[in-house]
């Protein structure tokens, strides 16, 4: 999994003006944030020959995608991976356009917090099951944490007793468990992950990977853009324009008018909503006039959004080729030293080898660990990861000083607020969450004149790239297919 997405967005107060009848309206459309979602729904609109208007709160296309330059090549501070190559509109894209994409294999080493190097055989065994009965869930919804244990622990009864007599071992293996699970689902602890969830994995690899490419490539293609292309016309995109409001009329006649910060507004016949689940939790009462009906305030509190971070170090020397997943097992003694102010170095389990450029490291954290690492200074990141890594991978090599650090702030961002939804213990009590939160607000004579599009919104395919673009298509041809009848 370690699912991205990318969305944006924008809000705060304005009055509401009603433009008169005879007024035309600027637009068909406005966007409001420019990520998969909003990209997506521009470019079909656009094709559609519909004259389209995109407000990005940021000063760059993309959301919670980031290509970002670094090193000789690229990094992704946000989005990594096309996750499934079957019936994915993303990966469909990169081939029809001749743009390569490689898989990325995940082999992985366990190390251990005392330098030495974990038995890679049974600990992948024990992650992989742990990891495969979460397509096996249990007739009653329970906490994702609490059954993969009662699951694991069953099957260790079989086939390694010894090991689960030896509870150090089992207490330091299921916080490793937790942990990873964390950066799947973004969570902050595995138990607040219901076994009852939609989700289902496109077929085909799940670590598709951009590489040099940079995951903005998909954006370039979206806008008509890739290869110099000349863009749309009949697009007009403009950044950094937060959005403050936007009023919706119910009178057919009247059209939809969007403020922003910076006294600007315009107008339209409708408004595609893309901005994250972060933001219109925060912002939602002072986004919409009239306000947002209670049955759409409900889904908005219900599902849950976290954060993954990303700590990006680059190396201007190689010092390891395999694995290109190492991961990190702590024992109970090694981490009762640490102090409690850096404790979140012990929640740091998991890095990565990046694909876009020469001799870097990603260290990947979530939930809490991943708030903390946003706002601690920059020069204590660093050397606490390099106090982390050389811990568990240093025994026996030499580690360089890295000469950059990037690191990603998807929480402490006004414009995403968080990283991507996952289903939590809510989930069994509302299962239409995101399917209500999906539906469009519609003015007297039932048209939409406010459609809501986003990671958040998509059913099955939450939590992705992929799933955001599918909910840009669906609403745009929403509109497409109003306008037809």
């Amino acid at each position: 999994m370690l699912r991205w997405c990318a969305i944006v967005l924008l809000v705060c107060t304005g009055a509401f003006g009603n433009p008169t009848p005879e007024m035309p309206a600027a637009y068909d459309t406005i966007i409001i944030g420019m990520g998969a979602a909003g990209c997506t729904a521009a470019s079909t609109l656009s094709k559609a020959g519909k004259k389209v208007l995109a407000l990005e709160a940021m000063d760059r296309i993309g959301g919670r995608v980031n290509t970002v330059p670094f090193g000789d090549g690229v990094v992704e501070v946000g989005a990594e991976w096309i996750h499934g190559t079957e019936q994915s509109r993303v990966y469909n894209l990169a081939i029809q356009n001749n743009v390569s994409v490689l898989p990325q294999d995940i082999d992985f080493e366990v190390y251990r917090s005392d330098g030495s190097i974990g038995d890679k055989k049974v600990l992948n065994e024990l992650l992989t099951f742990s990891l495969s009965v979460i397509d096996d869930p249990p007739e009653t919804p329970e906490p994702l944490g609490q059954f993969i244990t009662r699951r694991l622990k069953d099957y260790m009864k079989e086939k390694y007793p010894a090991l689960l007599a030896d509870q150090d071992f089992i207490d330091n293996l299921l916080e490793f468990l937790d942990l990873v699970i964390d950066n799947y689902e973004s969570s902050n602890s595995w138990n607040e992950v219901s076994t009852e969830s939609k989700y289902t994995e496109l077929g085909g690899y799940q670590h598709m990977s951009w590489h040099r490419h940079g995951y903005k490539t998909l954006f370039e293609i979206l806008l008509n853009t890739y290869n110099n292309g000349p863009g749309y016309p009949n697009l007009d995109i403009k950044l950094k324009k937060e959005v403050t409001q936007i009023a919706w009329p119910q009178d057919p006649t009247q059209d939809v008018v969007v403020y922003c910060k910076d006294g600007s507004s315009y107008r339209a016949k409708n408004v595609i909503v893309t901005v994250s689940l972060g933001v219109l939790k925060e912002r939602y009462t002072t986004f919409f006039v009239p306000s947002l009906p209670q049955d759409k305030i409900t889904p908005i509190h219900t599902i849950s959004i976290g954060v993954v971070a990303k700590i990006i170090l680059l190396f201007d020397t190689p010092w390891y080729s395999e694995p290109n997943w190492p991961e990190y097992l702590w024992r109970g003694v090694e981490k009762e030293i640490i102090s409690i102010e850096d404790g979140w170095v012990t929640k740091v389990v998991e890095s990565s080898k990046p694909m876009g450029f020469s001799n870097g490291m990603t260290l990947w954290a979530s939930g809490d660990t991943a708030k903390v690492v946003e706002t601690l200074p920059e020069d204590v990141v660093k050397r606490k990861a390099m106090e982390l890594i050389r811990r568990f991978m240093g025994k026996n090599r030499t580690i360089p000083e890295p000469i950059a650090m990037l690191r990603s702030s998807w929480y402490s961002n006004p414009y995403t607020r968080g990283s991507y939804t996952y289903d939590n213990l809510s989930t069994p009590q509302y299962p239409h969450a995101r399917a209500t939160l999906a539906e469009p607000l519609v003015d007297s004579s039932g048209a939409p004149r406010v459609l809501f599009a986003g990671e958040a919104t998509d059913n099955t395919h939450f939590s992705t790239v992929h799933g955001a673009t599918d909910t840009g298509f669906r609403e745009a041809n929403r509109l497409l297919t109003k306008a037809k009848l």
